[in-house]
């Protein structure tokens, strides 16, 4: 059973596209108002001509009418997921196996078969067996799921890349502290420019999170305000970002891609309009984007690689979002 749950089938994921409905004694302004879109002039020249990667329909994201959990990218995501796949099975198993304890039951010991009811009080034999039984099921359950909660808090390695993601009411900012320290921020597109760039609209960003595909990252999270949480599900990935902490996990990203997420701390009354956006690029790809946003990387010189102004672009790294803190200001203590 415990080979089963660790080594299940993965199933085709998906998750039910969910309208998020802004309450009005809650949300008083257009959620586009505070969309923080970068301004033309403040592009570097020649970077226009870079578009962000096109997302893929049904990946990295919610699909309409789906029942289980987003396709998996990562490797963790797999590895939690089969046993996820095992965990229906066996409760399937359990479910059917009771119902046909019932019918039998029901059809056996009913008054018309069993005129004459059985006096018997105990059978220890049966009390065994239910005893032992779901104990060994449990402990076969036990041996995966401590399996991956090691592996979700595995420590990232010592070569791996710094990246980390800020909350704030309520948007996100994301700082490349191994890449020059530079960071960016990061608002929800308006409902006309996310169908422009072909996204969905309430997860589509003007500035995505770049990462780089296929090495270990060390993700960082902290707040600048409340409590947030950063959860991308077709990676499960989720971390929460809490003021004067910093939390750190392990990220791994399979494949190039653009994968959504969104806040899931109940932050304040924008909570559901902070969505976050990973795209996921090769390295060399990475390593151009990082050198366009002015920021460095070690062993560039002797590599000889250089930026190309027109391969990425130069993003704003301020915020519009009236009363925000400024990317990269210091947190700040609400109450005061």
């Amino acid at each position: 059973m415990a080979a089963m749950l660790a080594f299940g089938a993965q199933g085709v994921s998906a998750q039910e596209v969910a309208e998020a409905t802004p309450s009005q004694q809650l949300e008083t302004i257009d959620p586009a108002a505070a969309a923080d879109v970068a301004d033309p002039e403040a592009v570097a020249e020649g970077s226009g001509a870079y578009t962000p990667m096109k997302p893929t329909e049904g990946k990295g994201m919610p699909i309409p009418a789906g029942i289980d959990v987003q396709t998996q990218y990562s490797p963790i995501g797999h590895q939690a997921n089969a046993l996820h796949i095992g965990l229906v099975w066996v409760m399937a198993l359990i479910s059917l196996f009771v119902l046909a304890l019932f019918v039998w039951v029901i059809l056996k010991y009913n008054k018309r078969s069993n005129p004459v009811p059985s006096k018997t009080s105990h059978n220890t034999l049966i009390e065994v067996v239910w005893t032992v039984v779901p104990a060994l099921i449990l402990l076969g359950i036990a041996v995966p799921s401590i399996g991956l909660l090691s592996a979700q808090y595995k420590s990232p390695p010592k070569d791996a890349i710094t990246v980390k993601a800020i909350g704030y009411q309520w948007y996100w900012g994301y700082a490349y502290p191994d890449n020059g320290d530079f960071e960016i921020v990061s608002n929800m597109l308006t409902k006309e420019e996310a169908e422009a760039r072909g996204e969905p609209f309430q997860l589509a960003v003007d500035n995505r999170m770049v990462v780089p595909a296929g090495v270990p990252i060390r993700f960082q999270t902290t707040a600048a305000d409340v409590i947030h949480s950063f959860a991308v599900p077709s990676l499960w990935f989720k971390l929460d970002a809490i003021p004067g902490r910093l939390n750190e996990k392990l990220l791994m990203i399979e494949e190039p891609g653009v994968y959504y997420g969104q806040c899931s701390e109940l932050c304040g009354a924008r909570h559901g309009y902070m969505p976050i956006a990973v795209e996921a690029l090769p390295m060399d790809q990475y390593n151009a984007w990082v050198l366009a946003q002015g920021g460095t990387i070690a062993g560039a010189d002797e590599a000889g690689i250089e930026a190309d102004p027109a391969a990425v672009p130069l993003q704003d790294p301020e915020s519009a979002a009236q009363g925000a803190p400024g990317a990269g200001a210091a947190p700040v203590d609400p109450t005061v």
